[in-house]
């Protein structure tokens, strides 16, 4: 998918070349008796992917309304290209665009005139907005279908023609919340594309995803979110390493001998093994040096031989960001995530 064309029309740059894409400095939201955003701090680097992560109710969605000034924090402040998103609203939404979580085009209109429409709205002659259509459906692999009815598109060809149409004018920072929600993988996968064909081009990208895979594969930086608090923020790489030098994955032959290599790894590991949902696997978290804890799993690994334990798959990894996410939140990452408010 070739998306060459993506910034050749709209393009405009920051007025702060120097200024991050996101600063907020205690950011307070408050719904009755409810702080959905306790006091947040953010530092979005631009021309980057920045993941938002949290448990349902967490405050993401919220935080992305406030920095796309849809709705007024109670308390702290928010710069988006150094442009304060209460007193210059306006100069924000300029440099802006954001898409939902679900398709906010015309159903009943086709895919071109769905974008020449939007086109027409941000102020294009009707041969550039057509011009412009035509582009973004051909970058988009959407050509074919540029006369079909949206409603008769499928869900990964109504999340491209939506992102689509957030970008017929070029933002400088594009804020995408849970993107690919619903979508298979090939389109998932499409989607990714995109993104990363955005971010190359210059746009920054705030990503909001219920899918922690899709954050380790687009973000560079990551904040986790919960509570209305930011409780950790750095790369996936960061994050991974803070709560451990690795992680031992253990795939048995019978399920019948989980419980003896429970115990034989807890005694081997020193560490607490948890029983997976696959009933022949197992998971512990391994403290200490990578040395450390490469001897340890080579001296469980032994020990499970020893104890007549037979071993389809062993492994020694990295903690996966679905791990950091429960060590930080206390919520499985499977956990249904935050809908908007």
């Amino acid at each position: 998918m070739s998306l060459r064309q993506l910034n050749t029309e709209g393009t405009t740059m920051s007025d702060h070349p120097s200024a991050p894409a996101i600063e907020a400095k205690g950011l307070v939201k408050t719904f009755g008796d409810t702080r959905a955003l306790d006091g947040i701090d953010l530092l979005v680097p631009a021309g980057s992917v920045y993941g938002l992560l949290g448990p349902n109710g967490a405050g993401k969605t919220t935080a992305v309304r406030v920095l796309a000034t849809l709705t007024r924090p109670d308390g702290g402040s928010a710069t988006v290209f150094g442009h304060d998103v209460v007193r210059e609203a306006s100069a924000v939404r300029a440099k802006v665009s954001m898409t939902g979580q679900y398709a906010s085009v015309d159903e009943d209109l086709t895919g071109v005139e769905n974008l020449i429409l939007i086109g027409r709205l941000l102020g294009h002659r009707k041969p550039a907005a057509k011009a412009r259509a035509d582009e973004l459906l051909a970058a988009f692999g959407l050509t074919e279908a540029a006369d079909r009815q949206v409603k008769k598109y499928s869900g990964g060809m109504r999340r491209r023609i939506d992102i689509a149409a957030s970008i017929l004018n070029t933002p400088e920072l594009l804020f995408l919340d849970e993107p690919t929600t619903g979508l298979d993988p090939r389109s998932r996968n499409q989607v990714w594309d995109i993104i990363r064909s955005v971010v190359a081009h210059g746009t920054t990208v705030l990503l909001t995803t219920q899918y922690l895979d899709e954050a380790d594969r687009l973000a560079s930086r990551i904040a986790v979110v919960d509570h209305g608090k930011v409780i950790a923020d750095g790369t996936p790489g960061e994050l991974k390493s803070s709560i451990g030098s690795g992680t031992v994955h253990v795939r048995l032959r019978d399920a019948a001998t989980r419980t003896k290599a429970q115990e034989v790894l807890a005694r081997a590991l020193g560490a607490a093994v948890e029983p997976d949902a696959d009933p022949v696997s197992l998971t512990a978290r391994v403290e200490g040096s990578d040395f450390e804890a490469s001897t340890q799993a080579a001296r469980a690994l032994s020990e499970l031989a020893a104890a007549g334990i037979v071993v389809d798959d062993f492994s020694l990894g990295q903690p996966s960001l679905d791990e950091v996410f429960l060590a930080l939140t206390d919520h499985p990452a499977s956990a249904e995530l935050e809908t908007a408010r």
